[in-house]
Formats: structure tokens, C-alpha cells, sequence
């Protein structure tokens, strides 16, 4: 530990200022200022070295927390930035994505405030990149095995990367024009510009790993001669099946899937043309869900002009500190204030949507909603306290219920199970040689989760190929069932 009473000299978080809301609101530039050397080297060493870093276990890639904030507590940035990809392949990813389950865990949060873990990961990274110490690293030898990684998120670019640098030849192959998957389509720049992706994939293109995109497996290729042409197959398809909202009106022009509305946008901010974009310029817009995803096309509608934006949960407001059933070291639900929910907008809770309504010309003008209550553990509309609100778009920000399994089942026989695919303790399915990565096998999850299975799959791949392997992996927790 470079300075031992850190903790008791420097006792409170300092985070780097976010830009105007006025200013920011103007483009779509990620919202925080550069931070300061000084406060950050302050910041890691608050860290207390523990003897038991329970940080670790908050953390599903083991990230060697107190090691790296040592060391840039320090000032040596390159060291720290070697141990920091020691556990994670894209830590330019989790340190501006991930909801940081490892603060949570700080020992110093249960009397403190924690340790700005998020924030010194983001910087080592970022420097790293600025003074070119991110260097490929190709493979010494290959071993004349060949890999499909379907899927080009965190957990197929996680497993990619490792699998390449084990010495097999490694195809991704992605459906949509560009490869990222959920990071390129399904986050707004303003939370991570896709630069960051474009360091990445020339780094992975220098290691050897191939990317095909363009290609739907399963439509322009079956997976049974994806199967037969490789040696292994990685499925890392995500859970992008969207929860849908079956109300009367569903129908209606102007209800929309929240992923449909921030792919569109994520297309014209690539410059692409748009055509019958969904925008929120000069609409009502009222957005249904209240988690990320929620707040992804709140920041995104204020940005296009909306006229306004409310956002509706239909739980209760969650509460602003740690609640007794959420004990250290849980990863508790709070009440959070997003960047873009300081950007305005209305936000209620225990609303219950009963009704699209129509403007009598097949468009959304308005919904209907009631106060939610709890009856017997479900959350029904409260008789009574019906109400109508405005609304000219509207946005299913509800979560997912899983991967695309069909295709699958058909072409492999591979078994599934509400919405994934199942798989045993090696994340191999019930087809030999054919694995399975991050959400199509997990379910909606973290982009930390992600990349970790990314990585523990392909140390399993790598054992299956070779007898052996010396791949790291995290070790993950069994806390979902993944058995055959």
C-alpha cells in the first residue's frame, strides 16, 4: 500500500465534472471532463490494501483492485495498465459501463464512502491508450485449429481475443454491418464513443482474429455447417429478444422497442442514412422502464429535441440508501441519478400503463395509467386511479427475455430453456465442440458478466482443442443454474 493512512486523509469520493447539461445537450460527446492526475492518484490511494479485498468478489473478472490502484497511487501507469488487462480484455468498456458491483463490495464503503474503483480503471485505460502502451499480442505459434465466435459483444470479443492469442484462427462472424454488437448498436456515444471500439478491433486485427460481418448465421449459413467447418463454436448471440407490452393499442404507430429507437440513432451517428427514423424532435415522448436502457433513450430523446420526456416504472422509487435485506457486501438497488436524468425529464414510479391511446388515425396520442399495487406478489393497476398522459412516441424499455433459440434447436439440437441456451459447468452445449458465452446462455446481464464468461469460455474451448490450456479464467459464480 503506497501510503496507509490514504483512507483517513483523503476521506471523500471525488469524481471528475460532468460538462453542462446546456453544453452536452449539443452533441453527443461523452458527458465528463477530463479528470485530474492529482486527485486521481488521491482517489486510489484511499484504497486500503485489505487483507481480504472483498472487492474481488464483487468484481466477476477478479480484477486486481488494490494492486492497480497501488500503483497508480504510485504514478506507474504503464504497470498498472498490465495488471488491469491481467483479468480484463476491455476495461475501456466496464470503467464507463459496467454499474460497478466491485464498489459496492469496498470494505471501506461500510464506514466510508468507497473507494472510486470505476473511475481509476477508466483513467489507467485511457492513459494507456494516449501513450500507446496498448500493444497486440499475437499468438506465437498457431495450432492449426480453427474457431466461429457468433456474436461480436463483450463476451464474443472476450473470447475471440483469448482464443486468437492461444494460437487457433478465430472468425467472428456478426449479422449486423458493423462489428460490437450491443456496445456499437445498443449504447449512445454520449455513454461511450465508438472509438474506443475501433482501438480494440485494430488491436484484435493485429493479433490475427478475423471478423466477418454481414453474415446471420442461421439464415445466410446454418449452424450445422458453421459446425462442420470449424473445429469449435462459440455462440455469444446476446439476449436481445425484447419484452413486449401486450395492452390494447400495442398496435399503434409510435409504440416502439427502446432497442429499435437507439440502434436507428447509433446508425446516423456512424453517418449512415436513416430512412423513417424514429425520432423524438418536437414530440411528447413517454418511456416505459426505468433501468438503463431507460435512461439510454432519455438522454437520446433530449438530444434529438423532444418537447418532452417522461419516464414510467411501474415499481416502487427504489430507496437512496442500502437497505437492511441489501447487507454489505451486496450489490444493493438504489435510487440513481444518471447523467441523463440530470438532463430533465419526469420521472414516476408505481405506474402501471393500462391503455396506448389513439389519435383516431392509427397514431399513439397518449396513455393510460394507474398507480400500482401489490396484490398476493404481482403488480396490477389500482382501480380507480386511472389518469391520462400525452404521448406521441413511446418506448418499451422493458428488458429482454432472452437469445433467438429457434435456429438453434433446428440446425443443432441444441436444448434451450426460458430464452437460453442451456450449457454444462465448461459452457459447452449438448452438441460437442459447440460452446456457449455472456447473455445467450446467461441471460440479460452486465457487460462485466459478459466479458468474464467471454474469457472462462474460452478457456474451456481452448481445454476441449488442446487437452490443456493456459488461458486464464475467472472463477464465476454459480448463482444461475447453467446444467444440461
Amino acid at each position: 500500500m503506497a501510503d496507509p493512512k490514504g483512507f483517513l486523509k483523503t476521506r471523500s469520493r471525488e469524481l471528475p465534472p460532468r460538462r453542462p447539461v446546456s453544453v452536452r445537450l449539443l452533441d453527443w460527446k461523452e458527458v465528463y471532463e477530463p479528470g485530474d492526475d492529482t486527485v486521481l492518484r488521491r482517489q486510489a490511494g484511499r484504497c486500503m490494501d485489505c487483507g481480504i479485498p472483498f472487492c474481488h468478489q464483487g468484481c466477476p473478472l477478479g480484477n486486481l483492485i488494490p494492486e492497480w490502484n497501488d500503483l497508480v497511487r504510485r504514478g506507474e501507469g504503464r504497470e498498472a495498465s498490465e495488471r488491469l488487462h491481467a483479468t480484463n480484455n476491455f476495461p475501456e468498456f466496464t470503467g464507463r459501463l459496467c454499474p460497478a458491483p466491485c464498489e459496492s463490495s469496498c470494505v471501506l464503503g461500510i464506514s466510508q464512502e468507497p473507494v472510486t474503483i470505476k473511475l481509476v480503471e477508466q483513467s489507467i485505460i485511457d492513459t494507456a491508450w494516449a501513450e500507446d502502451w496498448v500493444q497486440p499480442h499475437p499468438p506465437e505459434r498457431l495450432t492449426g485449429k480453427t474457431v466461429a465466435v457468433v456474436g461480436s459483444g463483450p463476451a464474443g470479443l472476450a473470447a475471440a481475443q483469448q482464443l486468437t492469442r492461444a494460437g487457433h484462427t478465430v472468425a467472428v462472424f456478426e449479422r449486423d454491418d458493423r462489428i460490437g454488437g450491443l456496445l456499437r448498436y445498443g449504447i449512445p456515444d454520449f455513454k461511450l464513443e465508438k472509438k474506443h471500439i475501433e482501438n480494440r478491433l485494430r488491436q484484435m486485427q493485429a493479433e490475427g482474429t478475423r471478423f466477418r460481418a454481414r453474415v446471420n448465421i442461421g439464415v445466410d449459413i446454418s449452424w450445422a455447417d458453421l459446425r462442420g467447418r470449424y473445429d469449435a463454436v462459440v455462440i455469444a448471440t446476446g439476449a436481445l429478444v425484447p419484452r413486449d407490452l401486450p395492452i390494447p393499442g400495442r398496435e399503434l404507430a409510435g409504440v416502439h422497442f427502446a432497442m429499435d429507437y437507439l440502434v436507428q440513432q447509433n446508425h446516423r451517428g456512424a453517418g449512415d442514412d436513416v430512412s423513417g427514423q424514429i425520432t423524438a424532435e418536437g414530440r411528447h415522448v413517454v418511456i416505459l422502464g426505468g433501468g438503463d436502457t431507460g435512461a439510454d433513450c432519455l438522454g437520446t430523446a433530449h438530444r434529438q429535441g423532444a418537447l418532452s420526456v417522461t419516464t414510467l416504472a411501474i415499481g416502487k422509487r427504489p430507496p437512496g440508501e442500502r437497505p437492511g435485506e441489501q447487507p454489505w457486501p451486496m450489490h444493493p438497488l438504489l435510487f440513481e441519478v444518471s447523467s441523463a436524468h440530470e438532463e430533465g425529464g419526469q420521472r414516476e414510479f408505481l405506474a402501471s400503463t393500462v391503455e396506448f391511446l389513439s389519435n383516431g388515425s392509427g397514431e399513439v396520442s397518449g396513455i393510460r395509467i394507474a398507480e400500482t399495487e401489490y396484490l398476493d406478489g404481482r403488480r396490477v393497476p389500482k382501480s380507480g386511479t386511472e389518469r391520462e398522459i400525452p404521448a406521441d412516441l413511446v418506448l418499451l424499455a422493458l428488458g429482454f427475455t432472452g437469445t433467438e433459440t429457434a435456429a438453434l434447436e433446428s440446425d443443432l439440437s441444441i436444448g434451450s430453456e426460458d430464452g437460453t441456451v442451456l450449457r454444462d459447468s465448461q459452457f459447452q452445449t449438448n452438441t460437442p465442440g459447440v460452446f456457449v458465452a455472456g447473455d445467450a446462455g446467461r441471460g440479460a446481464s452486465l457487460i462485466v458478466w459478459a466479458i468474464a464468461e467471454g474469457r472462462a469460455a474460452a478457456a474451456a474451448v481452448d481445454r476441449y482443442l488442446e487437452g490443456d490450456t493456459e488461458l486464464p479464467a475467472p472463477v464465476l459464480p454459480t448463482d444461475r443454474p447453467i446444467s444440461l
